[in-house]
This record gives C-alpha cells, sequence and structure tokens, in this order.
C-alpha cells in the first residue's frame, strides 16, 4: 500500500498536479479553494473538470484563469450571487469544451468507475437533448425486459479528486462528516489529493466516533494543511460563506480588467485576509 504523501503547504500540492490531469471537484461544502487558487499561481494549464455534480466560484475562477480545457458538468453558477460570467464568456468565445450533462449521469460514471465496471445503465435522459449533445452516452434495449429502452453511460474515472476536509491526520486518513459524495470521489479517481483545516497526530480509523465518516488512507495520495481553505466558500461546522467576498467576486468576474484585479488581490497576493 502506498504512503500518502504530505505536502508542506498547498503550493507544492498543486505542483504535484500535472497539467492536462481530469480533476474532480465537489460541488458544495469543502471546495478546495486553496487548491484551486495554487494551481492558478503555478499556472496550470488544459486541466479537464469534472464537477460532482454541478460548480461555481472554483471552477470559475480556474476558467478565467486560463487553466481549463474541458468541463464536465451539469451547471456551474454563483448560486444566489449571480451567473458565473468567466465560465459563460469562455463558452461563448469557445475557450472551454463543456461537456454537457446532468446531476445523476456525472453520479452513475462515478459509481460505475468505483464499482470497476465500463458503464452504468440509468433512466431519465431519453427524450432529453443530453443525448443529443453526449456521444458517449448510448441508449441500449434492457437485456432482461421487452421494449425497455435504457441509458448507459461510460464510467468517469478522474486522474485525481480534489477535496477540501475539516480533519486529516498523520497516517493519511481523512474525515469527511456527512459529505459521502466525497468517498465515492476517492474510490473512482486514480488518487486523492486533499487540503485539510486541521492535521491531527492520532488515527481517525481507531476512533469510533470518526472512522465511518472517514476516507482511508488507502485511496489518498497527497495531503497538505489548508486553515480556512475553503474561503470564501463555507466550510462545515467552521465557518460560513464569506458574503461580502462573494458579493465582490460576482461584481469584478467577467468584465477583463476586474478580474484580473481579483486574481492579483486574492490569488497573487502574499497574504490574503481570509476571516
Amino acid at each position: 500500500m502506498p504512503e500518502t504523501n504530505f505536502f508542506t503547504d498547498v503550493d507544492a500540492l498543486a505542483a504535484a498536479i500535472p497539467d492536462g490531469t481530469k480533476l474532480a471537484i465537489f460541488k458544495d461544502s469543502g471546495v478546495p479553494m486553496a487548491a484551486a487558487k495554487a494551481l492558478v499561481r503555478r499556472q496550470a494549464k488544459g486541466l479537464h473538470l469534472v464537477t460532482i455534480p454541478t460548480a461555481g466560484m472554483i471552477v470559475d475562477m480556474l476558467i478565467g484563469a486560463g487553466c481549463v480545457d474541458i468541463v464536465e458538468t451539469s451547471g456551474v453558477s454563483l448560486g444566489e450571487f449571480g451567473p458565473a460570467r468567466e465560465f459563460a464568456n469562455a463558452v461563448k468565445a469557445g475557450k472551454v469544451k463543456i461537456m454537457d450533462s446532468t446531476c445523476p449521469a456525472i453520479y452513475s460514471g462515478l459509481q460505475a468507475a468505483e464499482k470497476g465496471v465500463p458503464f452504468m445503465p440509468m433512466r431519465g435522459l431519453i427524450g432529453s437533448d443530453i443525448l443529443k449533445n453526449r456521444d458517449d452516452y448510448a441508449v441500449i434495449d434492457n437485456p432482461l425486459a421487452k421494449d425497455d429502452p435504457i441509458v448507459v453511460v461510460p464510467a468517469i474515472r478522474p486522474d485525481i479528486a480534489l477535496i477540501h476536509v475539516a480533519l486529516a491526520d498523520r497516517f493519511g486518513n481523512l474525515w469527511i462528516g456527512r459529505q459521502t459524495e466525497l468517498k465515492v470521489m476517492a474510490h473512482a479517481a486514480k488518487g486523492t489529493f486533499a487540503t485539510a483545516e486541521k492535521i491531527i497526530d492520532t488515527n481517525i480509523m481507531e476512533d469510533e466516533r470518526l472512522a465511518s465518516a472517514s476516507i482511508p488512507s488507502l485511496y489518498v495520495n497527497g495531503i497538505a494543511p489548508a486553515p480556512r481553505g475553503a474561503w470564501p466558500l463555507e466550510m462545515p461546522g467552521q465557518y460560513d460563506v464569506d458574503r461580502d467576498e462573494m458579493e465582490n467576486y460576482a461584481k469584478l468576474s467577467g468584465s477583463g480588467d476586474g478580474f484580473q484585479t481579483w486574481i492579483t488581490d486574492r490569488v497573487f497576493a502574499k497574504s490574503v485576509a481570509a476571516e
């Protein structure tokens, strides 16, 4: 069993993610914003992002910074803070390829990879325009019933699942709490990199309160410390969304000079007050 690599910081972790990586990113709580900013600082290129199953600021920022070639997603927006303008501008300009999907299809593809099978059958896509735009999705006859067409979606096997967690340990285990989708990501991907709010010396897997809501080190290739590593997004039990910062990003993004100003101030500045 390979040992987990402990990086000194997020920049060292980002340096270990090659250009062109197929990178899975979670949609909601615990988004790895600090790691994504480190990817921008190292000027990553050609990333293929798989959003689990939708995405927001993190994908918008990576696209605006020129790090992304492909986005496999069922939607990208800033939610209540408005549209993802860097994403929209890049799509209109043909700068990124969109692999349009749905939330159930994204999860089905990951579950296929998790189980080691080439595809997963699912309902719900027949009659939609998704099938017209995804040559890799197919409609087949149900082999167990007559006159019952069903969709099969290919396995989604990311190179790296990039996640942010509240707690990791020196043995390479990750505590994920209620975010069970992170387990599916780790199982489906070839490897998992994580940033953590805190890294402890005791073994998470030996604590009955934590073990069942954890990803064991078997699936974890690298960990870096990143206090407030999801900021300005939320980290459950740690901090809430920074609404002022989100509104600031929504105002500046999509406007060329405004986005570059935000990148300079919030990504390349030596010290950013994540408070």
